[in-house]
Parts: C-alpha cells; structure tokens; sequence
C-alpha cells in the first residue's frame, strides 16, 4: 500500500532534469536555462514599470508641491501687505479724526480769547457773564454733536455704580431718597455708550 502512494505521489512531482543523466541532451538544459532568464527578465521589468510609475508619481506630487507653495507665499504675502495697509488706514482715521474734533475746537477758542480781551475794558459786567454762557453753550452742543453727553445726576436719580461714584453718604430725609443722588459734587461723561468719566455724587442714606 505504501509502495501504491508512493507511486502517486511521483505523478504529481514537476519533472526534473538531471545533468548528470546521460540521457539528457545538453540543449534541453540551456532550454530551462533561457527560460528561467527570460521569467527573470520579464520580472525585472515588471518592477522597473513600478519603479518609473512611482518616480512618475513622485514627480507630479513634487510639482504639486511646489505649485502649492508658491500659492502659498504669494497668499501670506498678499495678507500682509493688506494687514499693513489696514493698520495705516485705521491709524491715518484715528489721525484725521482726532485733528477734525480738534479743529472744531478753534473758534470756541477764538470766542474765548475774545471774550478775555472784553473783561479787560468792559464796565458791565452782565454782557461779559452773557457772552461766556453763549460761549458755554456752543462747547456742550459741539460735544454733543461729537457724542459727548453729560451723565444724567439730577438730584432723585437712582444710583447707578455703572455711571456714578459715591463721594459721600448723606442720611435721607425719608426713605424716598435712600440710595438716590442728592447732589452732584463732579459732572460725569460718556462718549456714545463709554463711560468717559463717572459721575462724582452724594448718595442718600
């Protein structure tokens, strides 16, 4: 039975050639010998196609690359150069803006000096107190107008830490005036919605 496997085995096996068969004519092995050369060569070449697809590949991402930086630089440059020209607007705005209030200034200026020149050879009185209260009257409207506004202290006013200090505690009269503004020592400011200056007030107590 053994023998009976054997033999089967031997069925399936690859034939082999031996040179040292004298049967075996010398062609029949330089026949396998090409053969395996040309399998090789055939192989070789497979992997030089990879090689030249991947160097190929490699190539266009190297360009893409590069493409991609360039973009890049020429991007980061263009974000500076417009952050520097913001930056000069924005400081060229607050410039002018700050020389336009100031400009504004000058005529109430001149009606000061004006008025000054007055006192020195006037004999009423009651013009030169007329002319500063014009002239008073003109700074708060041009303030106004620029969006400067006295801090409402009217004496009654709430009390309101967000716009007024407490300089003193007075005791009420009732409880009415318990934490109310009885009397404004220092005027308080905003700009629009900034507090410039906070209001210094007598707080009932």
């Amino acid at each position: 039975m053994s023998n009976k496997y054997n033999h089967q085995d031997n069925q399936h096996q690859e034939p082999k050639i031996d040179i040292e068969d004298p049967d075996v004519e010398v062609s029949d092995v330089a026949d396998v010998e090409e053969a395996d050369v040309e399998s090789m060569k055939d192989l070789a070449n497979e992997e030089l196609n990879k090689i030249d697809a991947l160097q190929a590949e490699l190539d266009d991402t190297k360009a893409q690359l590069e493409k991609e930086k360039k973009e890049y630089l020429f991007l980061m440059a263009d974000f500076d150069n417009f952050r520097k020209r913001t930056l000069k607007e924005k400081s060229e705005i607050i410039k002018n803006g700050g020389e336009n209030v100031l400009k504004g200034l000058l005529p109430i200026i001149d009606d000061f000096e004006r008025s000054l020149q007055a006192m020195n050879s006037a004999t009423d009185i009651d013009p030169i107190k007329e002319g500063v209260e014009l002239i008073y009257n003109k700074l708060v409207k041009y303030m106004e107008q620029n969006g400067v506004k006295a801090l409402d202290t009217a004496p009654g006013t709430d009390f309101d830490t967000e716009f007024h200090e407490a300089v003193t505690l007075f005791p009420a009269a009732d409880d009415s005036q318990k934490g109310k503004v009885i009397d404004t020592v220092q005027k308080g400011y905003k700009l629009h919605d900034k507090v410039l200056r906070h209001a210094k007030v007598v707080v009932g107590q």
